[in-house]
Order: structure tokens, then C-alpha cells, then sequence
């Protein structure tokens, strides 16, 4: 079971990596970017505190 939570938790961060990388490459306002940035790492932490069983 541990094991399956760690793999998890790297999926969820590299994924996480990957949409930020990709909002940064997308042709849009500067403002923009930064609110979908923002929206992007909120899921990612809730995701993450998901798998550690805080909710």
C-alpha cells in the first residue's frame, strides 16, 4: 500500500510539472497564465493531500 501511494503522489507531481510547463507555452496574456498557474498548483496540492489521507 505504500508503495502505491508514493507512485501516486510522483504521478500527481509530475503531471502537475507537465500542465505548468504546457500554460507556460500557450499564447495568452501574462495575467492569464498566472491564474490558471494558480488554479493548476490548488488542484495539485488538494490531489496530493488526497493520497495523504488528510481528506
Amino acid at each position: 500500500m505504500g508503495a502505491s501511494v508514493i507512485i501516486s503522489i510522483l504521478i500527481t507531481f509530475l503531471v502537475v510539472i507537465l500542465v505548468l510547463y504546457l500554460v507556460q507555452r500557450l499564447p495568452i496574456d501574462a495575467r492569464m497564465q498566472q491564474i490558471i498557474q494558480i488554479v493548476v498548483i490548488i488542484i495539485g496540492i488538494v490531489s496530493l493531500l488526497k493520497y495523504l489521507a488528510v481528506f
